[in-house]
């Protein structure tokens, strides 16, 4: 074959390959199972700015993912649904940026059947409210909250024996919305969704119930060297991210409050 003949065959290989769009980035995120529908929104989002990226993102409990990281976990971002976790990573040696809070959770009494904009914790103690949701406290800063929230309205004695535990707030929700509990204590941004918001009701818990649900996120030490995953967190503080927490009930965190 002659060297002309040679480049004129290789000359389309060269022009397809320098058409090709640069080399995909890819990222797994781990995220509290209350961000479900605004994480959701806000990687579809981000995927129309970087349609050639991968994001996959995970939802579970804050605590058993902060437990997988330190087991080595391939986890690029750790959103959690308390800052604490992500800083104990960050005192670990685990992160590759500064844990920073993103949004303040909010609790609420939310059932299926009944119209729970009309209670209080105080109801919880009738018997018709033989089975109640939370988070597991152990590892769901959610359900931790929601104790502390039964504690300080003086109810805790008394329906102790009737909660049953989620494995996060996620699978709480889903407890309350099957009917295996009759009422739950889940995250306003669930809450919200519309799947939720179209049957029963809510009824905010007051704040002065429980500590504040701070939240945070962190690059792990994992995506030290990923592009993509600076990018999506520089994305998080956009205008159109911050829109979507609003959306879902989540407030920006008070001016003087330490995260």
């Amino acid at each position: 074959m002659s060297c002309r003949l040679f480049k004129f065959l290789l000359l389309p290989i060269i022009l397809a390959l320098t058409t090709l769009p640069a080399s995909a980035g890819s990222i797994t995120i781990a995220a509290a199972a209350d961000l479900k529908f605004a994480m959701d929104n806000i990687t579809a989002t981000f995927r129309k700015a970087h349609p050639d990226d991968s994001v996959k993102v995970i939802y579970g409990s804050s605590g058993k993912f902060y437990t997988q990281i330190r087991q080595g976990a391939p986890f690029d971002l750790f959103f959690s649904a308390d800052i604490g976790y992500p800083k104990k990573l960050a005192r670990a040696g685990l992160t590759a940026s500064t844990p920073r809070a993103y949004a303040l959770g909010r609790i609420v009494l939310w059932s299926a059947e009944v119209d729970a904009s009309k209670l209080s914790l105080e109801d919880l103690v009738k018997p018709s409210f033989d089975r109640i949701a939370v988070a597991n406290p152990q590892h769901a800063p959610y359900g931790e909250r929601a104790v502390e929230a039964l504690k300080s309205s003086g109810v805790w004695n008394q329906v102790k024996g009737k909660l049953v535990y989620g494995e996060n707030i996620g699978q709480t929700a889903q407890f309350v919305r099957t009917g295996n509990a009759r009422i739950g204590i889940i995250a306003l941004s669930l809450a919200l969704n519309p799947a939720f918001a179209s049957r029963g009701g809510y009824a905010t818990i007051p704040t002065r119930l429980y500590k504040p649900l701070i939240q945070g996120f962190v690059i792990t030490r994992h995506a030290a060297d990923n592009p993509l995953a600076k990018t999506f967190a520089k994305f998080i503080d956009s205008a159109s991210a911050q829109a979507i927490f609003k959306h879902y009930g989540f407030a920006r965190i008070p001016a003087g409050t330490a995260p």
